[in-house]
């Protein structure tokens, strides 16, 4: 890869193949693809490395915010994201064993975008590499597995990655790298960052369902009862589910047997009776372990952790996807100018940490809350499980509705991406 003004050099013979670039970074997810394209947009060069071949896999994050439609629409993206399928929630609702109540009303919030958005991650993904790639400084390398760091005493100076086209492996150095790896994140591994975990008692099993016939499926919301928890998210043309379990409860619905667990959901939400036979096996549920952590340091010299790398969230809310991008939109806008003169310093990626720690601390707290209050009470309860105090005051005010809404929605904090500083090449889209 050669770029006006970055230098491309070679090792030894028989040595990696090296190269020289202003800013890598690992992960091609919605974290580092929106790093990317903020940066290039920014007119700073950046290399993005991804170890899949394209985007089209399996992905749960599928849900984007107000927060995240906002940022589209200030980088002229937001209309073509629309024109993706796309099904839209602007209600989510919570049913227990005394009734239905609402939750959130996503309607009451202002602006352009009062709803949340499911589309399918690779769809997104996709859009965003597409308007990267029409700035002279961004590059999408696929099939490009991140091993290692490379160090200059105790500065990070890039990273190893192995092509998975001819399973060499090759080097790149860069000013600035950044892990936007993932929770399993192999750079942070690597660096040695000291992590906090918080205990967790769930995992969640994912699967889908065709939307029953007659449009009788349920709308997006959770299903509460003694010892069962259920999410449903309506994707429009089928139904997203999530079944939250005590830890390795997968293995205790196996000795039970598919049919048991169909019959469960049936019970459960009785709308689901005629589909869940849809269900073939246990080979179509695939299984979340559920995860709340976080840094206690972001960076070291030459290195910035963002997105789950840095912070892995419980599906609670939906936010992570999200709760990313923001840590992309905000490491784009601070360090986009030190990084158009040089290396940005420590100080520099401490200010990322910074103004983002406290939207994290915050929505994990609030998802620690719900997973012992709610979530592990409810797993645990043998009694009916009937509505809180609070759901019933959100029913007697339904303009109080708007409250958890904005807290889901637009979170705390809304990041504002960098200027415009590199004029975008229209002719590439007609190559």
């Amino acid at each position: 890869m050669q770029r006006s003004g970055e230098g491309t050099a070679r090792a030894a013979e028989g040595g990696p193949d090296v190269e020289d670039v202003r800013c890598v970074v690992a992960g091609g997810g919605p974290a580092g693809v929106v790093l990317g394209l903020l940066l290039a947009r920014a007119g700073v060069p950046v290399l993005v490395l991804e170890k899949h071949e394209d985007f089209l896999r399996d992905f749960r994050g599928d849900t984007v915010h107000p927060s995240t439609l906002r940022l589209l629409d200030e980088i002229g993206l937001a209309e073509e994201f629309l024109d993706l399928p796309h099904a839209r929630v602007r209600r989510a609702t919570a049913t227990t064993d005394d009734g239905t109540f609402a939750v959130a009303d996503f309607s009451r919030l202002p602006g352009r975008f009062p709803f949340l958005a499911l589309v399918p991650q690779w769809d997104f993904l996709d859009l965003l590499a597409s308007r990267a790639r029409r700035y002279p400084g961004f590059e999408l390398r696929t099939g490009a597995q991140v091993v290692g760091l490379l160090r200059e005493g105790e500065r990070v100076a890039g990273v190893r990655y192995r092509s998975g086209a001819d399973g060499a492996e090759r080097e790149v150095r860069a000013a600035l790298t950044v892990a936007a790896d993932g929770r399993g994140s192999v750079l942070r591994e690597a660096a040695g960052l000291p992590l906090r975990s918080f205990g967790v008692g769930v995992d969640v099993l994912w699967f889908r369902l065709p939307d029953p016939p007659g449009g009788a499926g349920p709308s997006t919301g959770v299903r509460l009862s003694a010892g069962r928890f259920l999410v449903v998210l309506d994707r429009g043309d089928y139904l997203q589910c999530a079944f939250v379990v005590p830890s390795g409860g997968l293995d205790g619905l196996r000795e039970r047997g598919v049919g048991e667990f169909r019959a469960d959901l049936a019970r459960l939400v009785p709308r689901l009776a005629p589909v869940v036979g849809e269900l073939a096996g246990f080979g179509d549920v695939h299984v979340l372990r559920v995860r709340i952590d976080r840094l206690r340091r972001w960076y070291r010299d030459g290195l910035l952790v963002i997105g789950d790398a840095a912070h892995a969230m419980s599906p609670v809310g939906g936010v992570g996807v999200n709760l990313a991008v923001q840590d992309a939109v905000a490491a784009a806008r601070l360090l986009a100018p030190p990084l158009r003169r040089g290396a940005p310093a420590s100080r520099d990626l401490a200010r990322v940490q910074r103004r983002r720690w406290l939207p994290v601390a915050l929505t994990q707290l609030a998802q620690r809350v719900a997973h012992r209050r709610v979530l592990e009470a409810s797993l645990a309860g043998e009694r009916p499980v009937r509505a809180p105090l609070a759901l019933r005051l959100l029913q007697r005010v339904p303009a109080l509705q708007v409250l958890p809404a904005a807290a889901i929605g637009l979170g705390v904090l809304p990041e504002h991406p960098p200027a415009e500083e590199v004029a975008l090449d229209t002719s590439a889209m007609y190559r």
